[in-house]
């Protein structure tokens, strides 16, 4: 351990205490976080220092294959903090939670998500797979309920009826999807992070969050694409 590994505080184990209960957290909570955790245990606290006072967690957290990793919600841009387990890459955190049924609903949902045009689901295209599932089928009813536990859990999220993959999962899974669907899996052309909702550009392909799409056009009554100049 270098001298510069600043120490782990009782603030420090709290707010990840906090967070590891939580599985994610978004930012205005989590800088909320920070100062209660450094207030609560007299902690020097800079409001402008989160991310330093992360940097430290994380380096306590190194040994352990953990880290506090930060992404962005494809629904409105926001900042959220998860913490992932490295050593579990792909679906091994899921597996001791889940049964085997279970997670291949999960991941044939995930293809129908990741595969999708706009990076949604619809709840009938899922429970359509519930009875062709290889390890046991699955009656729509239990597939309904398995569904529900995936979005209180945070790997799903749902709108008036279509699943996508939850900012946590994002977060989590990024390289694992990223490395499994290498032909379809893009990054957005403006965060580089993972995109699943996103909106292609009709000529050159590349992909952007609709958060970023709103920004980065801000303002212009010709949208073009960043890369090939066509009309967005």
């Amino acid at each position: 351990n270098t001298a510069m590994a600043a120490q782990m505080t009782d603030a420090h184990r709290r707010f990840l205490q906090i967070l590891m209960s939580n599985g994610i957290i978004e930012g205005s909570e989590a800088r909320k976080l920070h100062q209660h955790c450094c207030e609560t245990d007299k902690v020097y606290y800079a409001h402008d220092k989160l991310d330093d006072f992360i940097s430290t967690i994380n380096s306590h957290l190194q040994p352990f294959f953990m880290q506090i990793r930060k992404g962005i919600s494809e629904d409105d841009g926001r900042a959220h903090y998860a913490l992932v387990n490295l050593a579990e890459t792909e679906v091994t955190k899921m597996a001791s939670d889940y049964t085997e049924t279970e997670l291949e609903l999960f991941r044939k949902t995930m293809d129908l998500i990741i595969l999708s045009e706009n990076g949604f689901a619809s709840s009938t295209d899922i429970l359509n797979l519930a009875d062709q599932l290889k390890t046991k089928k699955m009656k729509k009813k239990e597939a309904e309920q398995v569904l529900k536990v995936f979005v209180e859990d945070k790997w799903l999220s749902e709108k008036n009826g279509e699943y996508t993959l939850h900012t946590r999962c994002l977060i989590e899974m990024e390289q694992y999807i990223l490395n499994n669907y290498q032909d379809v899996a893009r990054k957005c052309n403006i965060c580089h992070s993972l995109a699943i909702q996103s909106q292609v550009c009709e000529s050159c392909g590349i992909r952007m969050h609709l958060p970023c799409v709103r920004k980065y056009f801000r303002g212009q009554t010709e949208p073009r694409c960043p890369k090939c100049n066509d009309l967005w």
